[in-house]
């Protein structure tokens, strides 16, 4: 029972405070305040953010066909190379040996060969007269098309021995900087399945690129020419700028995660782009200078006619997109065309002119709405009713 009537008691305080808030407010109407922006002239960019490696345009893997033992390395990392210059040296030992064998293989070839063309010319005489079985020269001649064809095979080893040898003088393939050297004097290479990788050159350090991933639900906006600017850690105060100068076609696929490639010129002339770093880069997908702006929220606002004084009007019209003007106690909507939108600014084709005022929201006891039924201006970081979006873009 004493909590009952507690509960009564608090129910009597709250209804006589509503009642009190109304009586001291006396029905006056709040007011409202409408916020207007001049049309002006502006800029309008959109960007996509994307994250990459900073690498060499053209980078060479050098590699020995051959195996066998270092024997001498003559550059070292950072050390600037001409094409058809001496790097490194293999132990030629094992090379000179096969080279050998295979040399003195042809001079025996040779020298069967010599005989079986005699041998054959001194049957195919007594075969012409009758003197031995047809058997008999088609075995000589067998013998001398043997001969033949293993001279033959034997040159071939002669000079497969000979470019086995000279593959073990490396050179550099292009004018360039050694990034890396992954052998030392006396280490062993062997060359059974794969090439080993000795040195990996650089051809030109002035002229870098960028290996960007492009998240799919932006890869439709990246063309090739656009501009670029990025920045990285080694050198935070700097932006440097680029291209895109290839958007790739092939798909990779990480955690669910599916991402292009896109390539980004990267000019170094000072060299403080280094292989290896990480490039945060914006792409401006958009970029359009010099036009007549206005907000992309004007597009939404609608006067309320329950707001209104009770001498203020609403002249309407039908377009797909229009704005809100207020001339005196009038409220006109225009049409106007739109061209660019980057979400925030709308570009202006039609329908005004520069220094024109445009009704973007209202406020009314300090709480910002800005379209019809009285709308709160919501956090856009914060969810929306279930079938809402937060945000539009202007029809083209």
């Amino acid at each position: 029972m004493k909590n009952k009537k507690i509960i009564i008691a608090v129910v009597a305080i709250i209804i006589a405070a509503v009642a009190a808030f109304f009586m001291l407010s006396g029905g006056k109407k709040q007011q409202v305040q409408y916020t207007e922006v001049a049309v002006a002239n502006g800029d309008i960019t959109s960007s996509v953010t994307a994250t990459g490696t900073i690498e060499p345009v053209t980078s060479v893997t050098v590699g020995t066909q051959v195996s066998g033992i270092v024997s001498k390395i003559y550059v070292d990392y950072n050390s600037v190379v001409k094409k058809g210059q001496v790097i490194a040296e293999l132990d030629r030992t094992n090379l000179l040996s096969e080279l050998s064998n295979a040399q003195a293989n042809l001079s025996s070839s040779q020298s069967t060969l010599a005989y079986q063309a005699s041998n054959y010319k001194r049957f195919k005489q007594l075969y012409d007269k009758g003197l031995i079985s047809a058997n008999d020269f088609e075995e000589a001649a067998l013998s001398y098309k043997k001969a033949q064809e293993d001279v033959t095979t034997q040159k071939n080893n002669v000079a497969k021995a000979q470019t086995n040898l000279s593959y073990a003088t490396i050179t550099s393939p292009i004018d360039g900087v050694v990034l890396s050297k992954e052998v030392e004097e006396g280490q062993t290479v062997a060359a059974a399945m794969t090439t080993p990788t000795l040195f990996t050159i650089a051809q030109d350090l002035t002229d870098m690129r960028v290996i960007a991933d492009i998240d799919e639900a932006d890869i439709g906006e990246v063309k090739e020419g656009q501009r670029v600017t990025f920045t990285v850690d080694a050198y935070p105060d700097d932006t440097f700028t680029g291209t895109v100068t290839q958007v790739r076609q092939q798909a990779t696929t990480e955690s669910n995660v599916v991402t292009y490639e896109c390539v980004i010129s990267a000019p170094n002339k000072d060299l403080k782009l280094k292989p290896g770093l990480t490039a945060n880069a914006t792409i401006f997908t958009k970029e359009v200078k010099n036009v007549l702006t206005i907000p992309a929220k004007a597009l939404k606002f609608t006067p309320n006619e329950k707001l209104l004084a009770k001498d203020e009007t609403i002249q309407d019209c039908q377009a797909e997109n229009k704005v809100w003007i207020r001339d005196g106690k009038v409220f006109k909507a225009i049409a106007v065309q739109i061209g660019n939108t980057n979400g925030t600014l709308c570009e202006v084709i039609s329908g005004l002119k520069a220094g024109q005022k445009v009704i973007t929201e209202f406020s009314m006891g300090g709480m910002d709405i800005a379209a019809e039924g009285g709308e709160q201006s919501s956090n856009p970081f914060m969810p929306g009713p279930p079938g809402k979006k937060n945000g539009s873009k202007a029809s083209k």
